[in-house]
C-alpha cells in the first residue's frame, strides 16, 4: 500500500496497488495475477456487494499488467452516470477502436456498475465486445450480475467477489491504524468489524471518521460517529420487545433515527444480521425463522415507500406480542 498525501481520503490513500496486496478473494487474485503473468485475459466480469474490491482489483491488474504505462492503456467509466445508449456509441467506441500503447496488444476498459446500463445500451456494448476485442478488453463491475444481458455474460470470465471476513477486515484495519499512528481500543475494532458486515469501504470510512472524532478510538467513539446501528444497540431493542415493554423498545427505535441519523434500511439491514446470531435473544429457532421471513415483507414494503419508522415499529409490536402468548 502507498500513501498518497497527510489528507488524503483513507479508501483512497491505503487502496492496494498490485493484486498482491489484496486482502480476501483467494478464489480470484491467482487467476488474474496470472493473466496478468502472460499479458493475456478475456473479457471479464466482476459481480459481488459493494466494498468487496471490485475497483482495487480492475486497477490493480491495469498496473500489473501495463507497469509504469497503465493509465495510457486503461479508461475507468460510471454506467450510473453515463448508462445510456450514446455513451457506448461515442465514448466506449472511440476508445476500444484506438491502438494500444506498448507491447501488450491490447487496452482495458473498466465499467463500473454495469448493471445499471438500460438494455439497448447493453446491446450495442455487446456488438462491441465482439468487434473490438482485439485492441480492447472488457471489465464489467456490477453489484448484480442478473442485471446483465446474457449475450454479455457468456463472452465474458465472470468473477464473484465475497465480503470480507473479520478476520480480513480486522487486519485491513489494524495495518491502517498502524500507518496512521492511530490508538483503536480492540472493542471499537470489533465494533466497526461488525457495523462494516465485510465492506472494506465502509471499513475505512468508518475507521478515519472515528480517528478524526477522537483519540484514541473507543467503542463509545464508533457509537458517536457511525450511522449504522451497532449490536448491542439492536441487542438491547430487541431484548426490551421480547420482554413486552413495546415502548422501551420504540424509544431505543426513535434513538437510532433522532440521535444517530441511521436510515429504516441501516436498522433493518443490522436487525436482519443481528438477531439470528444473539444467543440469549430469546427467540426460539423456528421464531427466528418466522421473524426472517417477516423482515423480508418489511425490506419489500420500505422499497415501495412505505414509512420507515411505522414499518420497523411493526416488527417491534411482533416481537413484544410474543411475550403476551407465553
Amino acid at each position: 500500500m502507498t500513501e498518497i498525501g497527510a489528507q488524503a481520503v483513507w479508501v483512497e490513500k491505503y487502496r492496494p496497488h498490485t493484486l498482491k496486496d489484496m486482502l480476501g478473494q483467494e478464489g480470484i487474485v491467482p487467476l488474474l495475477s496470472a493473466y496478468a503473468e502472460k499479458k493475456s485475459l478475456p473479457h471479464l466480469m466482476f459481480a459481488g456487494p459493494p466494498g468487496t474490491g471490485k475497483t482495487t482489483a480492475a486497477l490493480a491488474l491495469a498496473r500489473d499488467l501495463f507497469g509504469p504505462e497503465w493509465r495510457q492503456n486503461f479508461l475507468e467509466l460510471n454506467a450510473s452516470d453515463e448508462r445510456g445508449i450514446d455513451t457506448v456509441r461515442t465514448t466506449i467506441k472511440g476508445y476500444a477502436r484506438t491502438s494500444p500503447i506498448g507491447g501488450v496488444g491490447f487496452k482495458l476498459l473498466f465499467l463500473d456498475e454495469a448493471d445499471n446500463l438500460t438494455s439497448e445500451a447493453q446491446g450495442s456494448l455487446r456488438r462491441l465486445m465482439e468487434r473490438y476485442s482485439g485492441a480492447c478488453r472488457f471489465i464489467l463491475s456490477c453489484n448484480y450480475s442478473s442485471r446483465i444481458i446474457e449475450p454479455i455474460q457468456s463472452r465474458c470470465a465472470v468473477f464473484r467477489f465475497r465480503t470480507l471476513t473479520p478476520e480480513q477486515s480486522r487486519v485491513l484495519l489494524e495495518r491502517v491504524a498502524a500507518a496512521e499512528h492511530r490508538t483503536v481500543h480492540p472493542a471499537a475494532l470489533e465494533a466497526i468489524v461488525i457495523a462494516s458486515a465485510g465492506d472494506g469501504r465502509r471499513a475505512l470510512n468508518l475507521l478515519q471518521l472515528a480517528a478524526t472524532y477522537a483519540e484514541p478510538v473507543t467503542e463509545e467513539t464508533v457509537r458517536e460517529v457511525a450511522t449504522v446501528p451497532l449490536r448491542s444497540e439492536i441487542a438491547a431493542m430487541v431484548a426490551d420487545a421480547i420482554a413486552g415493554d413495546f415502548l422501551g423498545a420504540r424509544r431505543r427505535l426513535l434513538q437510532l433515527f433522532a440521535e444517530r441519523g441511521a436510515s429504516g434500511e441501516d436498522i433493518l439491514r443490522a436487525l436482519h444480521s443481528y438477531v439470528p446470531e444473539l444467543p440469549d435473544s430469546g427467540l426460539s429457532p423456528m421464531e427466528k425463522i418466522r421473524l426472517i421471513d417477516y423482515l423480508g415483507e418489511i425490506d419489500f414494503r420500505l422499497a415501495q415507500g412505505a414509512s420507515e419508522r411505522i414499518q420497523l415499529e411493526t416488527v417491534l409490536a411482533r416481537l413484544a406480542m410474543k411475550s403476551e402468548r407465553r
